[in-house]
């Protein structure tokens, strides 16, 4: 989980100016589809979670 929102802050909330507290919300519903579907990672064989789970269940 820190390693998420680590992840979050530094590869989003940075980087994006929020005005309202729905741009906030926005931001991370963006960013937690981003880090699902399509954010490889090394530890899940150069897959998203999303695609790394399905490949898995297969």
């Amino acid at each position: 989980i820190e390693s998420f929102f680590s992840h979050l802050k530094t590869e989003t909330l940075y980087f994006t100016e929020c005005k309202t507290e729905e741009d906030l919300f926005q931001a991370i519903e963006k960013y937690i589809w981003f880090y699902n579907h399509e954010r490889f990672q090394k530890k899940l064989n150069q897959c998203a979670p999303v695609e790394y789970r399905n490949t898995l269940a297969t």
